[in-house]
């Protein structure tokens, strides 16, 4: 990859917003090189989505997230390969990785309500013939998400019980 393609992800990575012309006026390049530049990364599949990161409890959003550990047997031929892009077709599934540890899959998912996850988990996840177990884990709060803070550090939201 090319230090022009790098840099470029860079900083589309910090602020999906930016665009080609201002790319290249941060660059010192030409807005069209960088345009033909972004298209390249687009097709080949290294720039996959374009998104926001939103703080959800400045909505009062009632959904709620969970990350679900789910320990699987491989299977011949395909590894977690199959297993995983089963689970991953699934609309709650939010995030999807291997990992090395005790389980192998870390799965985030978003559903309307505890009962909704655990549903999920019970009727979805569970089911599949290589899951051996699962453990899932409720997000309370979310203090940093893609390296953007999602709160600023101010006076306490509780009263000081110190004498």
């Amino acid at each position: 990859m090319e230090k022009i393609e790098k840099d470029i992800l860079a900083l589309i990575t910090e602020d999906s917003r930016l665009t080609a012309k201002k790319i290249a006026s941060m660059l010192g390049s030409d807005e069209k090189v960088i345009s033909q530049k972004i298209a390249k990364l687009e097709e080949a599949g290294v720039i996959v989505k374009y998104t926001a990161i939103v703080n959800a409890d400045s909505l009062e959003d009632e959904s709620v997230e969970a990350l679900i550990e789910v320990k699987v047997t491989p299977q011949r031929g395909h590894g977690f390969d199959m297993i995983a892009n089963e689970i991953a077709s699934h609309d709650e599934v939010q995030n999807l990785y291997l990992m090395s540890g005790a389980y192998d899959l870390a799965v985030i998912v978003k559903g309307k309500s505890l009962r909704s996850v655990s549903r999920f988990v019970s009727e979805k996840i569970s089911t599949f013939d290589t899951v051996i177990s699962t453990a899932t884990h409720f997000i309370l709060k979310k203090y940093k998400v893609e390296g953007a803070t999602m709160f600023k550090l101010g006076a306490p939201d509780r009263l000081s019980v110190q004498a």
